[in-house]
């Protein structure tokens, strides 16, 4: 695939002026400023990261009169259920508040979706259901503000429905008829916009725990509580993707601690099967590539009530079970995954002329619903262009269920608005959404969603653009030199880990297959007498493509120290490769 490389601008007179003024190194204030860090202040802020950071939760719109209320519930005894989503943000949510709440006295229990069969968000026949159970109280986590029907069912049944969310507000501006807790809600002024619903069910916990104490200062017990809670809470953000900035990164990088040093029994249980119990340190990325997708598997599975309960339990019997079949779920959704991501590379290459395709509208019979999402999501980024994956029944005359992913540049919201004729159903955002379509209606579909996808973007669009944060050698990537990178760490969403460049590499062994289905991509490659191991994850099926490039080449990668046995070594992991032919373009 073409791909542009831009390589950032650099002032090295404003780089001196920082690394003098906030004390820092030159490779670390280069950065800083790419990330439109200018001052001492906002240098020693963004690499601190304090827990006194963290926003008062009263502040949170809306969660003064939620807290109030759930408070009063407590001491009244009534029942709560905690209406959670099937998603890692949702299942540690809802972990966040069951734990809480318990500790607090609560007569409380939860309530999690059946991806396949529920479906997102609230539901009536479910709040009908926890009504027949005796909830007198629901508190939605991680979804329920685009509610407004459900939450009318939930006052006629004489529930008290609090919602908290982060998700995006319906186009209509109506809001559902409960106490809403949400950072971006209208008439609120929250310094941050960007939690995720782990993030807003922490600071309600942290909110009940200081009424429960009368005090801001919450008792000790409370104190224990809430640092675990703080674990649970980094998980969610990093899976959910929200940016890895001000109260996220605070969240996370104390997180990454607590997840070792204050570890409920199924964290422990998690650490375990993912073999991270090995490692001196956690890093966001462990999150994002061990921890999440274990509970995400239990969600796309039809399983995410196990999920919740592998982190709400206190049995470490039970722990140990959850998170061995949590692994063995894990192990069925890459098999799924990897089945379905084949015959969808198939239909691609036979039936589509790739080039030519402004989007990818595809279809098969039989692709497990709860991993097309995550497939479509992997061709997005490999082909850089909006990719719609439907899943028809295998037995036919159901409605298809479809899941899209954007690479960034198309509004899937709106594409998916512009072709809402040809469909039963459809939601989501920007960048993800779902849909239902009959079978008869996807040609005229695909032609249309293809159309108004070209006519809103251009052939440019479709071209990657890898940004580049510098330029550097394989003798200046020292053990050192990374450890200051990792200063800006934890890394993610809106403050990924650099991608540096370098130049005239040779292979110094042919590249390998490794890992699980051979999905991964191993390759010594050697610099000036400097040889070092890079990894491109997922790129397997690039191993014959690399070899057979001419040297030199040049690498684009995000440099990382690998620690093994106690052993430390710098590596990279490899983001593009090209014959060293084409200069970098310098941004404007």
């Amino acid at each position: 695939m073409e791909r542009r490389w831009r390589l950032r601008p650099h002032d090295e007179s404003r780089i001196a002026a920082l690394e003098r003024a906030a004390g820092v190194p030159p490779v670390v204030a280069k950065l800083l400023l790419a990330r439109n860090i200018r001052t001492p202040e906002q240098v020693h802020s963004f690499l601190e990261a304090k827990l006194t950071g963290l926003h008062d939760p009263e502040m949170l719109p809306g969660l003064t009169a939620a807290a109030d209320r759930i408070h009063a519930a407590v001491r009244q005894g009534r029942r709560i259920v905690i209406y959670g989503d099937y998603d890692a943000d949702g299942m540690t949510a809802t972990g966040i508040l069951v734990r809480g709440l318990r500790l607090l006295g609560a007569n409380v229990g939860y309530h999690v979706p059946n991806r396949l069969e529920e479906g997102y968000g609230l539901n009536a026949a479910a709040l009908r259901k926890l009504a027949d159970h005796g909830a007198t109280m629901v508190i939605s986590v991680d979804c329920g503000v685009g509610s407004v029907d459900e939450a009318d069912v939930a006052r006629e049944l004489g529930l008290e429905l609090i919602v908290t969310d982060h998700h995006e507000l319906r186009d209509d501006g109506r809001l559902p008829a409960a106490e809403i807790v949400h950072p971006r809600l209208p008439g609120g002024a929250y310094p941050f916009g960007g939690l995720c619903g782990a993030g807003v069910a922490f600071k309600l916990a942290w909110a009940l725990c200081q009424r429960a104490s009368e005090a801001k200062r919450v008792k000790p017990a409370m104190r224990d509580f809430l640092l675990a809670a703080i674990g649970l809470a980094a998980i969610g953000t990093v899976a959910d993707v929200v940016p890895l900035l001000d109260e996220n990164r605070i969240l996370v990088r104390h997180g990454l601690i607590s997840l070792r040093e204050h570890a409920l029994p199924g964290i422990v249980e998690l650490l375990r099967v993912t073999k991270l119990d090995q490692k001196p340190h956690l890093s966001a990325e462990d999150i994002a590539f061990q921890l999440a997708p274990r509970l995400n598997a239990a969600g796309r599975l039809g399983q995410a009530t196990l999920g919740v309960e592998l982190l709400a339990t206190e049995s470490p019997e039970r722990a140990t079970s959850l998170a061995d079949y949590l692994q063995e779920l894990n192990v069925t959704r890459e098999s799924l995954e990897r089945s379905v991501y084949l015959a969808a590379s198939k239909q691609i290459k036979e039936q589509f002329e790739l080039e030519a395709e402004p989007a990818l509208v595809l279809a098969g019979v039989g692709w497990h619903p709860g991993v097309i999402g995550i497939v479509a999501g992997r061709l997005a980024e490999k082909h850089h262009r909006p990719v719609v994956m439907i899943s028809w029944d295998q037995l036919g005359g159901k409605p298809g269920t479809g899941s899209a992913r954007s690479p960034g540049y198309a509004n899937l919201h709106h594409a998916l608005a512009a072709c809402s004729r040809h469909l039963i159903s459809h939601g989501g955002h920007a960048a993800a959404a779902g849909l239902k379509i009959a079978e008869s209606n996807l040609a005229a579909f695909r032609t249309d969603f293809c159309e108004h996808v070209a006519a809103q973007t251009s052939r440019q669009d479709r071209v990657a653009e890898i940004q580049i944060d510098a330029e550097t050698t394989f003798s200046q990537l020292t053990l050192r030199t990374i450890e200051q990178i990792e200063q800006l760490a934890p890394f993610g969403h809106e403050n990924p880990r650099p991608v540096l460049c370098a130049s005239g590499v040779n292979l110094a062994d042919p590249p390998r297959r490794i890992g699980n289905g051979e999905r991964h991509l191993s390759v010594r490659v050697r610099q000036h007498g400097v040889t070092l191991r890079g990894v491109a994850f997922g790129q397997g099926e690039a191993a014959d493509e690399l070899a057979s490039l001419s040297s030199p080449l040049d690498l684009a990668f995000r440099p990382v120290i690998n620690e093994f046995n106690g052993f430390r070594k710098v590596e990279m992991h490899l983001v593009a490769w090209r014959p060293s032919t084409i200069p970098a373009t310098v941004q404007a």
